[in-house]
């Protein structure tokens, strides 16, 4: 029996598609994984100069997600994995800039930064960087000028705000030290507008706990009399859905903030969780073109709502979400599981693999949305709401 066992064996062994189905699926996947690991392995030993393992493996795994076509799916190794997972941060002074023909025009400094102990306020511009104009250069050269390792100084040149009745504005040189900047999730400010107190409340990322920040600074705002709300999502690429459902919340007393199906997911309803604040405040909301995924979830739910106006330019389109799953090498994958859709029934992407419709505004700020224009569009769009 043995060597008729064997004759069968070698046969089916060469010929899997006649096993039986529970059978045939574990034998080829386990002759392919068995494949994947010798390539790897001939590889590691036999070629012309020593490539780590480790590396092979990872190109490996980053060759199969490459291969799905997804750009919002990737595989991250494990020193990937680790940086993903801890806060943003930069060396610098603490500053947003936005592109001007004379140089970086500042839309948003951080709190407790030496942009901000040096006084420096949006809507300044910076044009000149240790001496070096700015005028003419790229975005990203002007900009590293401005970053160096922390604790050393960098002097900068700021033009005011150019004056309503005079000649040219004031320009004045600062020193300032750079630092390790932790860019802030959530900041707030007041505006006054045509006589109208306003707030702003900027939003970052949608990390863990995003949703208690902005709560925080919308009541702030309010209590401070703000008569109306602009929610900042420009440059937001998205982050957590659960958090887009309670940031949605602040604003939507109640109904459907977003529709989410995945092939090995069960399909979900995320609804208003309640304690929103009054509806007759008004709130617009401010995109642009990297306005993406739970970004997109809270500025459809507010539109289709109509929570609010949305000021700004087409959003990004990003219909699909993804999840990230731990490898047992410390690296992880972070694929698109699902899809998700707005309260009327819209899916603003491509599936990943194409340009999505994204979000079109009420009112459209085609050039200039980054910096302190784009801002200042939403809030004369808020102010002539306020009642």
């Amino acid at each position: 029996m043995l060597p008729i066992l064997l004759v069968a064996g070698l046969w089916l062994g060469g010929h899997p598609e006649h096993l039986p189905g529970f059978l045939r699926n574990a034998f080829v996947a386990n002759h392919q994984t068995q494949v994947v690991d010798e390539a790897i392995q001939r590889i590691s030993s036999d070629y012309y100069r020593k490539i780590p393992t480790s590396k092979l493996s990872n190109a490996s795994i980053s060759g199969v997600v490459a291969s799905l076509g997804d750009r919002f799916s990737h595989y991250l190794t494990p020193s990937e994995y680790r940086e993903f997972d801890s806060p943003p941060h930069f060396t610098g002074i603490g500053v947003a800039v936005g592109p001007k023909q004379r140089g970086l025009l500042i839309a948003r400094v951080f709190d407790s930064s030496p942009a901000a102990r040096a006084g420096l306020k949006a809507g300044e511009l910076i044009v000149a960087v240790n001496g070096r104009k700015l005028e003419g250069l790229s975005p990203d050269a002007a900009t590293a000028l401005i970053k160096g390792l922390p604790g050393t100084d960098v002097s900068l040149q700021i033009e005011g705000p150019r004056p309503a009745h005079g000649p040219r504005a004031l320009v004045r040189t600062l020193k300032l030290t750079r630092a390790t900047i932790s860019e802030p999730v959530v900041a707030s400010a007041s505006r006054v507008v045509h006589g109208v107190k306003l707030g702003v409340v900027a939003l970052a990322t949608f990390s863990p706990g995003a949703h208690g920040e902005v709560r925080e600074a919308v009541e702030h705002e309010l209590h401070r009399g703000a008569r109306g709300i602009v929610l900042d999502l420009r440059s937001n690429g998205g982050g957590l859905v659960e958090e887009a459902q309670l940031i949605a919340s602040i604003f939507v007393a109640k109904g459907t903030i977003v529709s989410t199906r995945g092939r090995s997911q069960p399909s979900q309803t995320l609804t208003a969780t309640g304690d929103a604040i009054p509806a007759k405040i008004p709130v617009v909301v401010l995109v642009d073109s990297n306005t993406a995924s739970a970004a997109e979830i809270v500025t459809a739910a507010l539109q289709d709502h109509r929570r609010a106006t949305v000021v700004g330019t087409h959003t990004f389109g990003k219909g699909v979400f993804q999840e990230e799953q731990g490898l047992a090498n410390g690296g992880a994958l972070d694929i698109t599981v699902g899809e998700y859709f707005t309260p009327s029934g819209r899916n603003l992407g491509g599936g990943g693999v194409k340009q999505g419709a994204g979000i079109t505004p009420e009112v459209p700020v085609p050039k200039g949305v980054d910096t302190d224009r784009g801002l200042t569009v939403a809030l004369n769009t808020l102010a002539a709401k306020v009642r």
